[in-house]
């Protein structure tokens, strides 16, 4: 699966009262570092909850309105704010990560 899709496939699994960040969902996609391309990905597309994808430690990035909104968003599916960030501990959506079949064996000397 393309790198798009599956950062797409990633962003739509975060439920509804549940948060993610941009190096999170790039992590869960399988593409650890790619923060910059999952906010790429939310800026072109249609349809996705983009309200759900936050920065580091629960942090709304974007500015005026939009921030506005997107806080107005979380809020209404119940997600609470500390100040100026999401309550992470309670809110944050965790990825399953795929396990390797290679990586669960154990080397024998």
């Amino acid at each position: 699966m393309m790198m798009h899709a599956r950062i797409l496939a990633a962003i739509r699994k975060i439920p509804r009262g549940k948060v993610s960040t941009y190096g999170t969902v790039a992590r869960g996609a399988g593409y650890p570092g790619a923060a910059r391309q999952v906010v790429g990905i939310l800026r072109r597309s249609v349809g996705l909850p983009w309200h759900r994808v936050l920065g580091a430690g629960g942090q709304i990035k974007l500015t005026g309105e939009s921030a506005l909104e997107q806080r107005f968003r979380l809020q209404s599916e119940g997600v609470i704010f500390r100040g100026g960030r999401v309550d992470m501990k309670r809110h944050e959506f965790k990825f399953r990560l795929k396990r390797s079949s290679g990586s669960d064996k154990k080397r024998k000397s």
